[in-house]
């Protein structure tokens, strides 16, 4: 039995995983994000109760980058006062088990390659779409972090007059139009004609940073996911339609892309950040 924690800049969700299965989990809000003390506090307070002489190791993704050899998280992304944390020892001296800290994106598309909609593929990209815009790479099954685990920002790139995640994430409603993604999903579930026209208008900017995905990558599928994702019937269609342009043809034909169903997956992907061999586990073939 392993626990997965999943700490954003807004909540936490903390599970236990069991061949494959969130079993038992617990949510919050992340509270006294300008304190370092005590929002470490409630960070462990949560963990807590989930441990047993049976939980084997901790995995835990965190907004930022990591020296995930070291289990340090840098510039927690909302949370001011997580500028240096070393998470991994200050969690192994409190609870006495293996602790493995990683990037939240890249734990989604680990949870999707070991248990999800990417299982089965060697090379799949995990676009995460919500308050901001990231993604995670597996290549040749292995889960790949760059030098700073810092690979797959796409949402940091260069797009239009700023850059990709100002445009391809909920950011577009707040800036564009004053409101939020999860509103105008909720209008656009009514028929409302101009929730529809700006679902529509951010597919199309979605479908960008889609191609910048295949053309740095060329994988063969793609799992988006976060918040905004469940509004995917209504921006699908021109996220699609912008790949007409895509310099490869053949290359759109051949890529899946699929809207992740697994409200649990980051926790699974968290999980999975243990390796089987702490774990107890058979090593898995991909």
């Amino acid at each position: 039995m392993i626990i997965g924690v999943d700490l954003g800049g807004t909540n936490i969700r903390v599970g236990i995983e069991t061949n494959g299965q969130i079993t038992h989990q617990q949510h919050a809000k992340l509270q006294f994000k300008d304190s370092l003390p005590k929002s470490l506090q409630q960070v462990t307070a949560m963990i807590k109760p989930f441990m047993s002489p049976a939980i084997k190791g901790i995995g835990i993704g965190v907004p930022s980058v990591v020296d995930t050899e070291k289990g340090i998280v840098f510039n927690v992304v909302n949370i001011p006062s997580w500028e240096r944390v070393p998470l991994k020892d200050l969690l192994e001296e409190v609870f006495k088990v293996p602790v493995f800290v990683n990037n939240d994106v890249n734990c989604f598309i680990l949870g999707e390659h070991r248990f999800g909609l990417a299982k089965g593929y060697h090379s799949v990209v995990g676009m995460a779409v919500g308050t901001a815009l990231g993604s995670g790479i597996i290549i040749n099954n292995q889960l790949y972090m760059g030098n700073n685990c810092g690979a797959g920002e796409i949402g940091l790139l260069p797009y239009q007059n700023y850059n990709l995640e100002y445009y391809a994430s909920g950011n577009l409603f707040k800036t564009f139009y004053q409101t939020t993604a999860f509103h105008t999903h909720e209008l656009a579930l009514q028929g409302d004609l101009q929730a529809l026209k700006i679902w529509e208008e951010f597919g199309t900017h979605l479908g960008q940073a889609v191609k910048y995905v295949m053309y740095a990558y060329d994988p063969q599928a793609i799992v988006i996911g976060g918040s905004v994702s469940k509004a995917y019937r209504f921006f699908s269609k021109s996220m699609l339609d912008s790949l007409r342009n895509f310099i490869f043809p053949e290359s759109v034909k051949r890529i899946k892309i699929f809207q992740s169903q697994n409200e649990n997956i980051s926790l699974l992907g968290a999980a999975a950040l243990v390796p089987d061999t702490v774990a107890g586990l058979p090593l898995i073939n991909n």
